[in-house]
């Protein structure tokens, strides 16, 4: 692993290693390095993977575009958030699990006044989800359902017989993608982390309520007709985000842009 961006004086060989070869970075190091900033607010952060010729995904799961190191900082920024935030599709398509708590991270996370292991909030309309899954029946903390006011009662009660949490963050069938940031917030939620879907990411990127992404660029070629990172409308004026910092591994990119 190098670091590419901010360039620096010198970007030296770790130490025993061949020129031009890549030490791999430590947990501590990857925490400092993806650490979130400092805000009197929420902070929003999508972390996404893609292939060179755009494909956020390859036969409906981003798992063939990653890589160890991929996962080891999709473990990291996991473990610096205090709650995951993802779409029903996603949760159904990549099977989620109740994240875990992680012994290296321990001490970081009490020291930042967090639980051991953050909540993974599920953005579901329709509330169609099997919750006789372990997300549901063996997290440390509650899962979160986030949905709409129209959602079906008969659902919101079996949601909570499950040991649930339903949150309310929409007057319609559907999320509002502001009121649901709020909404975690509210429940002490600031360091938001969102793992997808393209369309849960998409009404994200359209409310403009998110504030930085974590892309690892793939160095994969997959063609077809997979989405892209973000779907739905699109945005009137194409927002800006000015990367923060670029990470090389093997032939990998992970780069970190903040809005503007």
């Amino acid at each position: 692993m190098r670091q590419l961006f901010p360039v620096t004086d010198q970007t030296p060989d770790a130490e025993g290693t061949e020129p031009g070869a890549s030490a791999q970075w430590s947990l501590d190091e990857l925490a400092e390095a993806y650490a979130y900033p400092r805000t009197d607010g929420p902070w929003l952060r999508a972390n996404m993977v893609s292939s060179l010729d755009g494909a956020g995904q390859h036969e409906g799961r981003s798992h063939p575009l990653s890589s160890d190191t991929d996962m080891r900082i999709f473990g990291t920024l996991r473990a610096l958030a205090d709650v995951v935030v993802v779409g029903a599709e996603t949760v159904r398509l990549e099977g989620y699990r109740p994240a875990k708590a992680r012994a290296e991270f321990a001490e970081r996370r009490k020291a930042a006044g967090q639980g051991p292991a953050p909540a993974i909030a599920v953005v579901t309309a329709s509330l169609d989800l099997d919750f006789s899954l372990p997300l549901f029946t063996s997290p440390l903390v509650p899962t979160v359902l986030l949905t709409g006011a129209a959602a079906d009662p008969d659902r919101i009660r079996e949601a909570e017989r499950a040991g649930a949490e339903v949150v309310v963050a929409g007057d319609g069938p559907g999320v509002e993608p502001r009121r649901a940031v709020r909404a975690l917030a509210d429940r002490g939620h600031l360091r938001l982390l969102t793992e997808g879907g393209p369309r849960l990411l998409g009404q994200f990127v359209a409310a403009g309520v998110l504030d930085e992404l974590c892309l690892t660029v793939s160095p994969t070629l997959t063609a077809g007709d997979a989405q892209r990172i973000a779907g739905g409308p699109a945005v009137q004026v194409p927002q800006r985000f000015a990367p923060t910092s670029v990470l090389e591994d093997a032939g990998f990119l992970y780069t970190r842009y903040r809005r503007i």
